[in-house]
């Protein structure tokens, strides 16, 4: 593999993450994408590394067992690999993993592969993605879902709803959004993911990121950038509307599902992180799964 990068950092953990590095690194990831259809993880993606790089420290190790170093949300250092794990020397892992706690994140097939005398496994809840049917959004059927479809009538009989697919030209929307999201959640600046969805969407087109913005009688009231990481699976990166508005995200939801120009058959919400709030809401939503994300570690 050829990395096009020249030098690696005094401290030994590799480079930062930039644009330039997005062909590289994407063409790697993809390979850990293929074959995974709606089980991919969300982590899966140069956009959302780059995205999430200074959360989580993210620095690209380049070389013939190239990994991406970070840390989790709770402190553990991590290296996720860019190659096929169950095929390299226990000594080649050994040295990789010096100065790091494990491998991570793991697709469940990934660890299915190694050999369980050689590897300790382990999963934390916090960190599984979301997976549904995009059919809860297009229909939100059946008791279960029906505050959902209640809140979203309202919204629509409530006002005039238009729905316009994202381009640069209405970065200024989605900003306005942004800003009256932070205060209504009483976030200072920086705080929450402002600088992540700032820089998602002055750069969607290049991050690959697509979506709408949406307006009520007139006015910004909400928007979702989201990602397709395998055709008809979409991750959405970016959900942000107006407390004004209620029923704006369940209508984001359904319309992104209803409209959007190619197939929608899954949509990923990424983990809750263990926040109790972020819990509830994405379990109401109704998942069809929970994609687990090992992390692993030498079993000696």
């Amino acid at each position: 593999m050829t990395t096009g990068v020249e030098t690696i950092d005094e401290a030994g953990e590799g480079v930062p993450l930039e644009l330039r590095l997005q062909r590289e690194i994407d063409a790697a990831l993809r390979q850990l994408r293929e074959g995974t259809g709606e089980a991919c993880l969300s982590e899966f993606s140069f956009s959302n590394l780059y995205l999430f790089r200074r959360e989580h420290a993210y620095r690209y190790l380049p070389g013939d067992q190239p990994c991406i170093a970070g840390r989790t949300y709770d402190g553990v250092r991590h290296l996720l690999p860019l190659f096929a794990l169950h095929e390299a020397a226990p000594d080649a892992l050994a040295g990789l993993l010096r100065g790091h706690d494990c491998f991570y994140p793991l697709t469940r097939g990934q660890v299915e592969r190694l050999d369980p005398q050689r590897f300790a496994v382990s999963e934390s809840r916090d960190d599984a993605d979301y997976l549904y049917r995009a059919d809860n959004f297009r229909h939100y059927r059946g008791s279960a879902l029906a505050k959902k479809r209640n809140l979203m009538n309202q919204l629509l009989a409530g006002g005039s709803v238009q729905a316009n697919r994202y381009l640069p030209a209405l970065r200024s929307d989605a900003l306005a959004v942004l800003r009256q999201w932070m205060a209504d959640k009483g976030k200072a600046d920086g705080e929450a993911d402002q600088a992540a969805c700032i820089e998602a969407v002055e750069e969607a087109g290049r991050l690959g990121l697509e979506g709408f913005v949406h307006h009520v009688d007139g006015r910004p009231a909400g928007f979702v950038l989201a990602e397709e990481i395998q055709p008809a699976v979409f991750v959405m990166r970016f959900a942000k509307g107006l407390d004004a508005c209620k029923g704006i995200y369940q209508y984001m939801f359904h319309h992104f599902c209803a409209s959007f120009e190619r197939p929608v058959q899954w949509l990923n919400f990424e983990q809750d992180l263990g926040l109790a709030n972020f819990r509830r809401t994405k379990q109401s939503y109704q998942p069809s799964a929970l994609l687990s994300k090992f992390r692993v570690r030498l079993a000696r």
